[in-house]
């Protein structure tokens, strides 16, 4: 991952909206939710939320599909991995109890146990 994406990714998460919604939508999990539900849960107005969806969009840490009649939106699990691993890439020079639990997170994230 280039630090250039990684930067970006940051700067989308660097804002507390912002934040709380990718962590929705991480804790929402492959189902994910609707704008409607995220704007609830959020106690943010439409538009609002659409700006910050965008931004998380642009930054490739969120993704949407059109099923049915709803737009849903995800976390980009893929990406997330990616980003996390970036950040952690030479934890410890890969040893230690930190770099274990590191580990176990992105196998979560995986869907792995």
């Amino acid at each position: 991952m280039k630090e250039t994406t990684v930067v970006n990714m940051l700067s989308a998460l660097a804002q507390e909206t912002r934040l709380s919604l990718f962590r929705l939508l991480v804790k929402a999990g492959r189902a994910g939710l609707n704008a409607g539900t995220l704007a609830e849960k959020l106690k943010t107005p439409n538009s609002t939320l659409s700006y910050h969806l965008s931004a998380l969009e642009q930054a490739g840490l969120i993704s949407s599909e059109r099923r049915q009649r709803q737009i849903i939106y995800t976390a980009n699990y893929a990406k997330l991995e990616k980003f996390l691993g970036f950040l952690v890439e030479d934890c410890c020079q890969g040893s230690g109890e930190i770099c274990l639990s590191v580990e176990q997170t992105t196998r979560k994230i995986k869907g792995k146990k």
